[in-house]
């Protein structure tokens, strides 16, 4: 945007000229400050597109641009009404300024032709035709006071036409400005039409994105379900005391208090997802039984515990699950297998091969999802693996 400085000249008048000024500086620092706010939230989207992160802050980034646009075009709105204000103010001063300047020369032009009338020695006989000296002194005096009335009028030329040259050149800067305002303008609308496209896009992505999560969650739910039945089912044969050929049941867990911070981990890997409440960058809530442990595809899967497999199928989103009991109320549960290495009966011992990882959740890369059963209910697995705390 080209800046015009709007310099007036000690006229009457003034004040009138610097409210002009001050509008259009205010409407340009309003303008800049505007468009620094849009750059940090340019700034923001980025890092918002370079990492995970929450579907509402997107949308929320969006709703801040598409506010910032539109002020902004209500600012150049304003500055385009304030340029025209001090055109119309400038022109007013320029033609008051045209206007004494003609009177002044036209008054200047009859002084020169009088002085030719009369001629160079004109003054000098005025002064000698005097009857007195006291005569002597008021012709002289009348003649200083033309002659300083004179160099007045033409300095006051001069005031004029410097002061007509700064108004036509703002005028032109001010034209230059209003261009580029227009210009300016056009791009903020098309931003602004660009952005509302943006938005419309975004809410019906998140519309979908929300329709797959909830699917999604009722795939976890119907999953959980499966494993929550099998376990309940095998902790009411348990206190039942019901005859079964395992002893496993009926003996003391494997999983040791003593074990307590020092099992060996099923797969090496590092934590895809945690034990508890998650709020997912969709906006949506998972509560794990277990923990992610993100693990290339097809590495193997080792039992933390011996124990007897009481599992071993496809469960919904948990895809290929193995489910080892411990005795005790103790239980491990294997899920997103790719493949599983055992049957349901076999006695496993501690650190061997039930499966390999793999990748039955879309939503997430190949992982091993891990967890720890005690009497039923689910518990934070990280506390009894080696190094976890």
């Amino acid at each position: 945007m080209t800046v015009v400085a709007l310099c007036f000249a000690a006229v009457p008048g003034r004040t009138w000229a610097q409210n002009a000024e001050s509008r259009l500086r205010d409407s340009r620092d309003e303008l800049a400050k505007i468009r620094r706010e849009r750059e940090e939230l340019q700034k923001n989207m980025e890092q918002l597109q370079s990492r995970a992160h929450s579907i509402s802050d997107e949308l929320h980034n969006l709703d801040r641009q598409h506010d910032v646009t539109t002020r902004a075009v209500q600012s150049l709105d304003r500055q385009l009404g304030n340029i025209n204000d001090a055109i119309g103010e400038i022109t007013t001063r320029l033609i008051v300024s045209q206007d004494e300047a003609t009177a002044k020369r036209a008054i200047l032009r009859k002084r020169l032709v009088d002085i030719y009338k009369r001629g160079p020695m004109y003054d000098v006989e005025a002064l000698l035709s005097a009857e007195s000296f006291g005569a002597l002194v008021a012709r002289y005096k009348y003649l200083h006071e033309i002659a300083v009335r004179d160099r007045a009028l033409v300095k006051r030329v001069e005031e004029l036409q410097t002061i007509i040259r700064n108004k036509r050149a703002q005028l032109l800067g001010l034209q230059v400005e209003i261009v580029d305002n227009r210009t300016e303008k056009q791009q903020e609308e098309t931003r602004l039409a660009a952005l509302e496209v943006k938005q419309k896009k975004s809410l019906i992505r998140v519309q979908q994105d929300a329709k797959k999560a909830q699917a999604r969650l009722r795939e976890l739910a119907r999953a959980e379900a499966r494993v929550n039945n099998i376990i309940a089912d095998l902790e009411t044969a348990r206190r039942k005391g019901s005859a079964r050929t395992s002893t496993m049941a009926r003996g003391p867990s494997s999983i040791k208090t003593s074990d307590y911070g020092r099992l060996a981990w099923p797969v090496e890997g590092t934590i895809l997802y945690n034990f508890g409440r998650v709020v997912n960058p969709n906006n949506t809530v998972t509560r794990w039984n277990g923990i992610g442990i993100a693990a290339p595809e097809g590495t193997t899967v080792r039992a933390v515990a011996e124990g007897e497999v009481r599992a071993a199928e496809s469960m919904s989103l948990y895809g290929k699950t193995v489910i080892i009991e411990h005795g005790g109320g103790d239980y491990s549960v294997y899920a997103s297998l790719s493949s599983i290495s055992v049957r349901v009966g076999m006695k496993v011992s501690k650190g061997q091969v039930i499966g390999t990882v793999g990748s039955s959740d879309p939503d997430q890369p190949p992982h091993l999802h891990f967890e720890i059963r005690h009497n039923g209910p689910a518990i934070d697995p990280t506390t009894w693996l080696r190094n976890s705390r």
